[in-house]
């Protein structure tokens, strides 16, 4: 799917009434796209948990305004919600984007509880290479997250793609020193965090067969996780299913909501009073 396209669906999409984006173009950095929004439930007790969403766009292109949809529809479940922008090929190579997310996520450890968010309840979600780029966050010790990382969300990832065979792949990690290091798959440890994993059966872009060998050496090494497949589905339709106006009305969206709910032990006590310190002049 174009990312034109992304944007012009999110903005026919109504957003989840029970959501509000709090802030908008916080920096994380010092970079043009170190940037993130902030979404939360407009009636919560805090602090909350906390998901940080990492768009797709095969590592080349993405803007974190465009993923407004999904940010409202997993706020309205009850989450504060961070969607940064990272930087991308051509202007940096891997594995910056991996570092630029790392980034994000260390801002998020550190102002989570300005924003009434818990960030010792902490999940990662993304679709397609923003799927693939929080199951390595979750993986690789190297990128200084790991242990914050209570659940992860991957929706039509790539996990297991070597050798590199596709321009996208050889194009973004053919320079790498080591290219099996670049494979969550080789990465998998028991101290790995549960894992939710869907793929669609029809995905030309992303073949089912990433998310079966990562959920088998995920099982291997004991750690929880829910592999899910959804028949007639393509590659955004994973996507699609989270607060778009071009949801199947499956059940993958009931399915990640019940998964974050109980890794990050969300409380019907989250969802019962204003959380309204930064309202005011913020967002919209």
């Amino acid at each position: 799917m174009s990312f034109s396209l992304v944007g012009l669906l999110n903005f026919a999409s109504p957003g989840d009434r029970r959501s509000r984006r709090l802030a908008a173009g916080l920096s994380y950095g010092g970079q043009r796209r170190q940037q993130l929004d902030l979404y939360a439930p407009r009636e919560a007790s805090g602090p909350i948990p906390v998901v940080v969403y990492l768009y797709g766009g095969a590592w080349n292109e993405g803007d974190r305004r465009d993923f407004a949809f999904v940010a409202r529809w997993l706020a309205g479940q009850g989450y504060l919600v961070v969607v940064p922008d990272y930087r991308v090929l051509p202007e940096v190579e891997y594995p910056v984007f991996l570092e630029d997310c790392a980034a994000a996520v260390r801002w998020t450890l550190q102002h989570a509880a300005e924003f009434g968010g818990d960030a010792s309840r902490l999940a990662l979600a993304g679709h397609s290479a923003g799927a693939y780029n929080a199951v390595m966050l979750a993986l690789q010790p190297a990128y200084g997250v790991t242990e914050a990382i209570d659940a992860v969300v991957g929706l039509s990832g790539p996990y297991n793609f070597y050798p590199f065979d596709v321009p996208i792949s050889i194009r973004t990690f053919s320079g790498a020193a080591d290219p099996l290091a670049t494979q969550p798959v080789n990465l998998v440890t028991s101290a790995a965090p549960p894992m939710f994993l869907a793929s669609a059966d029809d995905d030309t872009v992303v073949g089912p067969q990433n998310t079966v060998a990562l959920a088998r050496r995920l099982r291997e090494a004991g750690v929880a996780v829910i592999e899910r497949h959804f028949p007639r589905f393509t590659h955004p339709s994973t996507l699609l299913e989270l607060g778009s106006l071009l949801t199947r009305r499956s059940s993958l969206g009931a399915e990640v909501a019940a998964f974050l709910a109980d890794t990050l032990r969300l409380a019907p006590a989250d969802g019962a009073a204003m959380i309204g310190a930064h309202e005011e002049g913020r967002g919209r």
